[in-house]
């Protein structure tokens, strides 16, 4: 039995992202890191809970992650919460900035994980903000979902 699934370790996700933000054109972008960031992104430790892209000349940068120190690692360990440059294609980078400007969007970090090759990447998506009824809604949905598949799983 062949498993085509890709193979990605997650790290950390922004799972207040989808309550707070209405999330649509998701793209993988890859990040600038020093040694010992990543090996601490490899021992599982990050949080992107309160991150954001921002747009700094024609680059994006991921800021206020917080990534900290390796442990193993002696004077030369990195700072925890640097801005962090964002890998993406120019055609990617100038459209993102767009919708940043024309539209008022902001450009959020979703999920942070290691792909097959063990590079680590990071799933970014436009977002426009939620107003409380819309969070309101998402809440009422969700716990209906829930109702209904308790219901049926009772009864059938």
């Amino acid at each position: 039995m062949a498993d085509n699934t890709p193979k990605q370790k997650t790290i950390a996700e922004n799972r207040r992202a989808r309550y707070d933000y209405f999330l649509d054109d998701h793209i993988e972008a890859g990040i600038q890191l020093v040694g010992t960031e990543i090996k601490a992104l490899r021992d599982g430790r990050a949080n992107i809970a309160e991150s954001y892209v921002a747009v700094e000349g024609r680059e994006l940068m991921l800021v206020n992650a917080d990534i900290p120190p390796y442990k193993m690692a002696n004077r030369f360990n990195h700072e925890p919460r640097r801005h962090r440059k964002l890998l993406l294609h120019r055609r990617q980078i100038d459209k993102f900035i767009a919708a940043v400007q024309r539209d008022g969007r902001t450009i959020i970090a979703t999920r942070l994980y290691l792909n097959e090759a063990g590079k680590a990447k990071l799933e970014i998506a436009l977002a426009k903000g939620k107003k409380t009824h819309d969070k309101r809604e998402a809440v009422a949905e969700r716990d209906w979902q829930r109702d209904k598949a308790r219901l049926l799983r009772d009864k059938g």
